[in-house]
């Protein structure tokens, strides 16, 4: 499946809506370049899941854990950038059956047998050599395209296709004990 995503404010609400989908156990991994929108989209995912926030790149820290505020799963973000291999993701002793786990850069440190993973690759604008261009800003919000794919896949699909490209629309009220999935 692929989707266009015009701003930083459709990443977002695409993010909110995968963030209502989600349930313990799945994980999401995310593959883009510096700068695609990788911690944009989880932070999105983080206000679907209704988790505590702010949700920041954990590149220091390798893997934060942002706990529910509505009795569901907690987020687990993790930043792969600096592992080497599978077995030191592993050695960060994540909960992958009790959370959602959003991996960025772990293409290649997951075991696809896992039975529900969905793959996010962002793609953003580069130069005719498929090299960015040398006054690319990092920070532009700029449209994007995303690549989807995985066994989670189906429980998107389960929804009509044409609200996926929505424009963004404001984040729950997060002050109500209560939970309701955007509608798709």
């Amino acid at each position: 499946m692929r989707l266009e995503i015009a701003d930083t404010e459709q990443m977002e609400a695409f993010g909110r809506r995968l963030g209502a989908v989600l349930r313990a156990g799945d994980l999401v991994l995310l593959t883009g370049p510096l700068g695609a929108g990788k911690t944009t989209l989880t932070r999105g995912i983080g206000e679907g899941l209704g988790i505590r926030g702010p949700v920041q790149s954990p590149t220091f820290v390798l893997a934060r854990t942002h706990p529910s505020l509505v009795g569901g799963a907690p987020l687990v973000h993790v930043d792969a950038y600096r592992l080497s291999d599978a077995l030191e993701l592993d050695d960060l002793d994540l909960d992958f059956d009790g959370s959602v786990v959003v991996a960025e850069w772990a293409a290649g440190l997951v075991d696809e047998s896992h039975p529900a993973w969905l793959e996010v690759v962002i793609e953003r604008r580069t130069g005719a050599d498929g090299a960015p261009p040398a006054e690319l800003d990092l920070e532009a919000d700029e449209p994007r395209t995303l690549t989807l794919r995985g066994p989670l896949l189906h429980r998107i699909q389960e929804h009509p296709a044409d609200t996926w490209d929505e424009p963004a629309r404001p984040a729950p009220n997060r002050g109500d004990a209560g939970r309701t999935a955007p509608e798709f």
